[in-house]
């Protein structure tokens, strides 16, 4: 087998021409010296899209419109990367994928965050924890080292 990287258009079209003429997909492979695996991809591909050529990328983006990418999440924080795709194919005509998106949002410095669902204290409980503070303050070393700390709970002092 060669270590071909591409099949190009002119390949492509050879081997759905034989595929066409009744040949079997491990014939034309053996021919081409192509795998198996490749070919019957190459014939999946036809039968679906009616295509032999390869779909190519949309191209790159200008560092405008990844400007324009940043600038739409920023106007809306809770828009999702994918509504953020859709808001850019209608403005521009261009489709990118929602990863695209996400991919320019992380180099604009915007991250996908979920908020931490806690237990915001109440007045009741700031007043309890200062209450516990203004009794434990005058502790020594010796009796600190008998407590254990973990930080497992999670409170908010504001509720967002």
């Amino acid at each position: 087998m060669s270590s071909r990287h591409h099949i190009d258009d002119f390949m492509s079209g050879r081997i759905i021409g034989k595929i066409e003429e009744g040949r079997k997909i491990t014939d034309v492979a053996k021919e081409f010296d192509i795998a198996h695996s490749v070919v019957s991809r190459q014939w999946k591909s036809f039968k679906t899209t009616g295509m032999c050529s390869r779909r190519h990328g949309g191209g790159s983006k200008t560092p405008a419109e990844d400007r324009y990418i940043v600038l739409s999440a920023k106007r809306n924080r809770r828009t999702t990367a994918q509504q953020v795709a859709n808001q850019f194919l209608v403005a521009s005509g261009k489709q990118i994928s929602r990863k695209t998106v996400a991919r320019v949002l992380r180099g604009g410095g915007l991250y996908a965050r979920r908020p931490i669902v806690c237990v915001p204290l109440t007045r009741q409980h700031r007043t309890a924890r200062l209450q516990w503070c203004r009794e434990h303050h005058n502790w020594t070393e010796q009796d600190w080292a008998c407590v254990l700390f973990s930080d497992e709970s999670r409170f908010s002092l504001s509720s967002d």
